[in-house]
């Protein structure tokens, strides 16, 4: 659980440092779209500032795998990358918002839920042995 909360931690502070600092730039890898109105560059920001902070809460984690906080984390990461999967892959089939990054990013989140999920049955399983 460690080495997945790390490369959460990574991904997500750096997506949320870039959509606080410069929102329209990841918004166009992801839609091939910018950011037109204050308003949309609120909302970006106000991602980023969510981002940044699951980041940090990975980071701080990652040392307490073991804890019941931890696999709160987890199973709170597992609802976070099947939404983002649903909601990227929406975005890209349903409306038509493609940018060079979003597929790789759908695939990134799902890859990402799986490895949450692996995690949890792994620690589901190693309780039930006794251990």
């Amino acid at each position: 659980m460690k080495t997945l909360l790390i490369v959460t931690a990574v991904i997500e502070v750096a997506t949320g440092l870039a959509l606080l600092l410069t929102p329209s730039l990841p918004v166009s890898l992801l839609f091939g779209s910018s950011l037109d109105t204050s308003t949309a560059l609120t909302v970006g920001r106000v991602a980023g500032a969510a981002l940044l902070a699951l980041g940090v809460a990975c980071w701080l984690a990652r040392h307490d795998g073991q804890s019941r906080a931890a696999t709160g984390l987890v199973a709170a990461m597992v609802l976070y990358n099947t939404a983002a999967v649903a909601i990227l892959a929406s975005a890209g089939v349903g409306s038509g918002l493609v940018g060079v990054g979003l597929w790789p990013a759908v695939v990134l989140h799902a890859a990402l839920a799986v490895w949450c999920i692996a995690c949890l049955r792994s620690k589901r399983v190693n309780l039930g042995d006794g251990k």
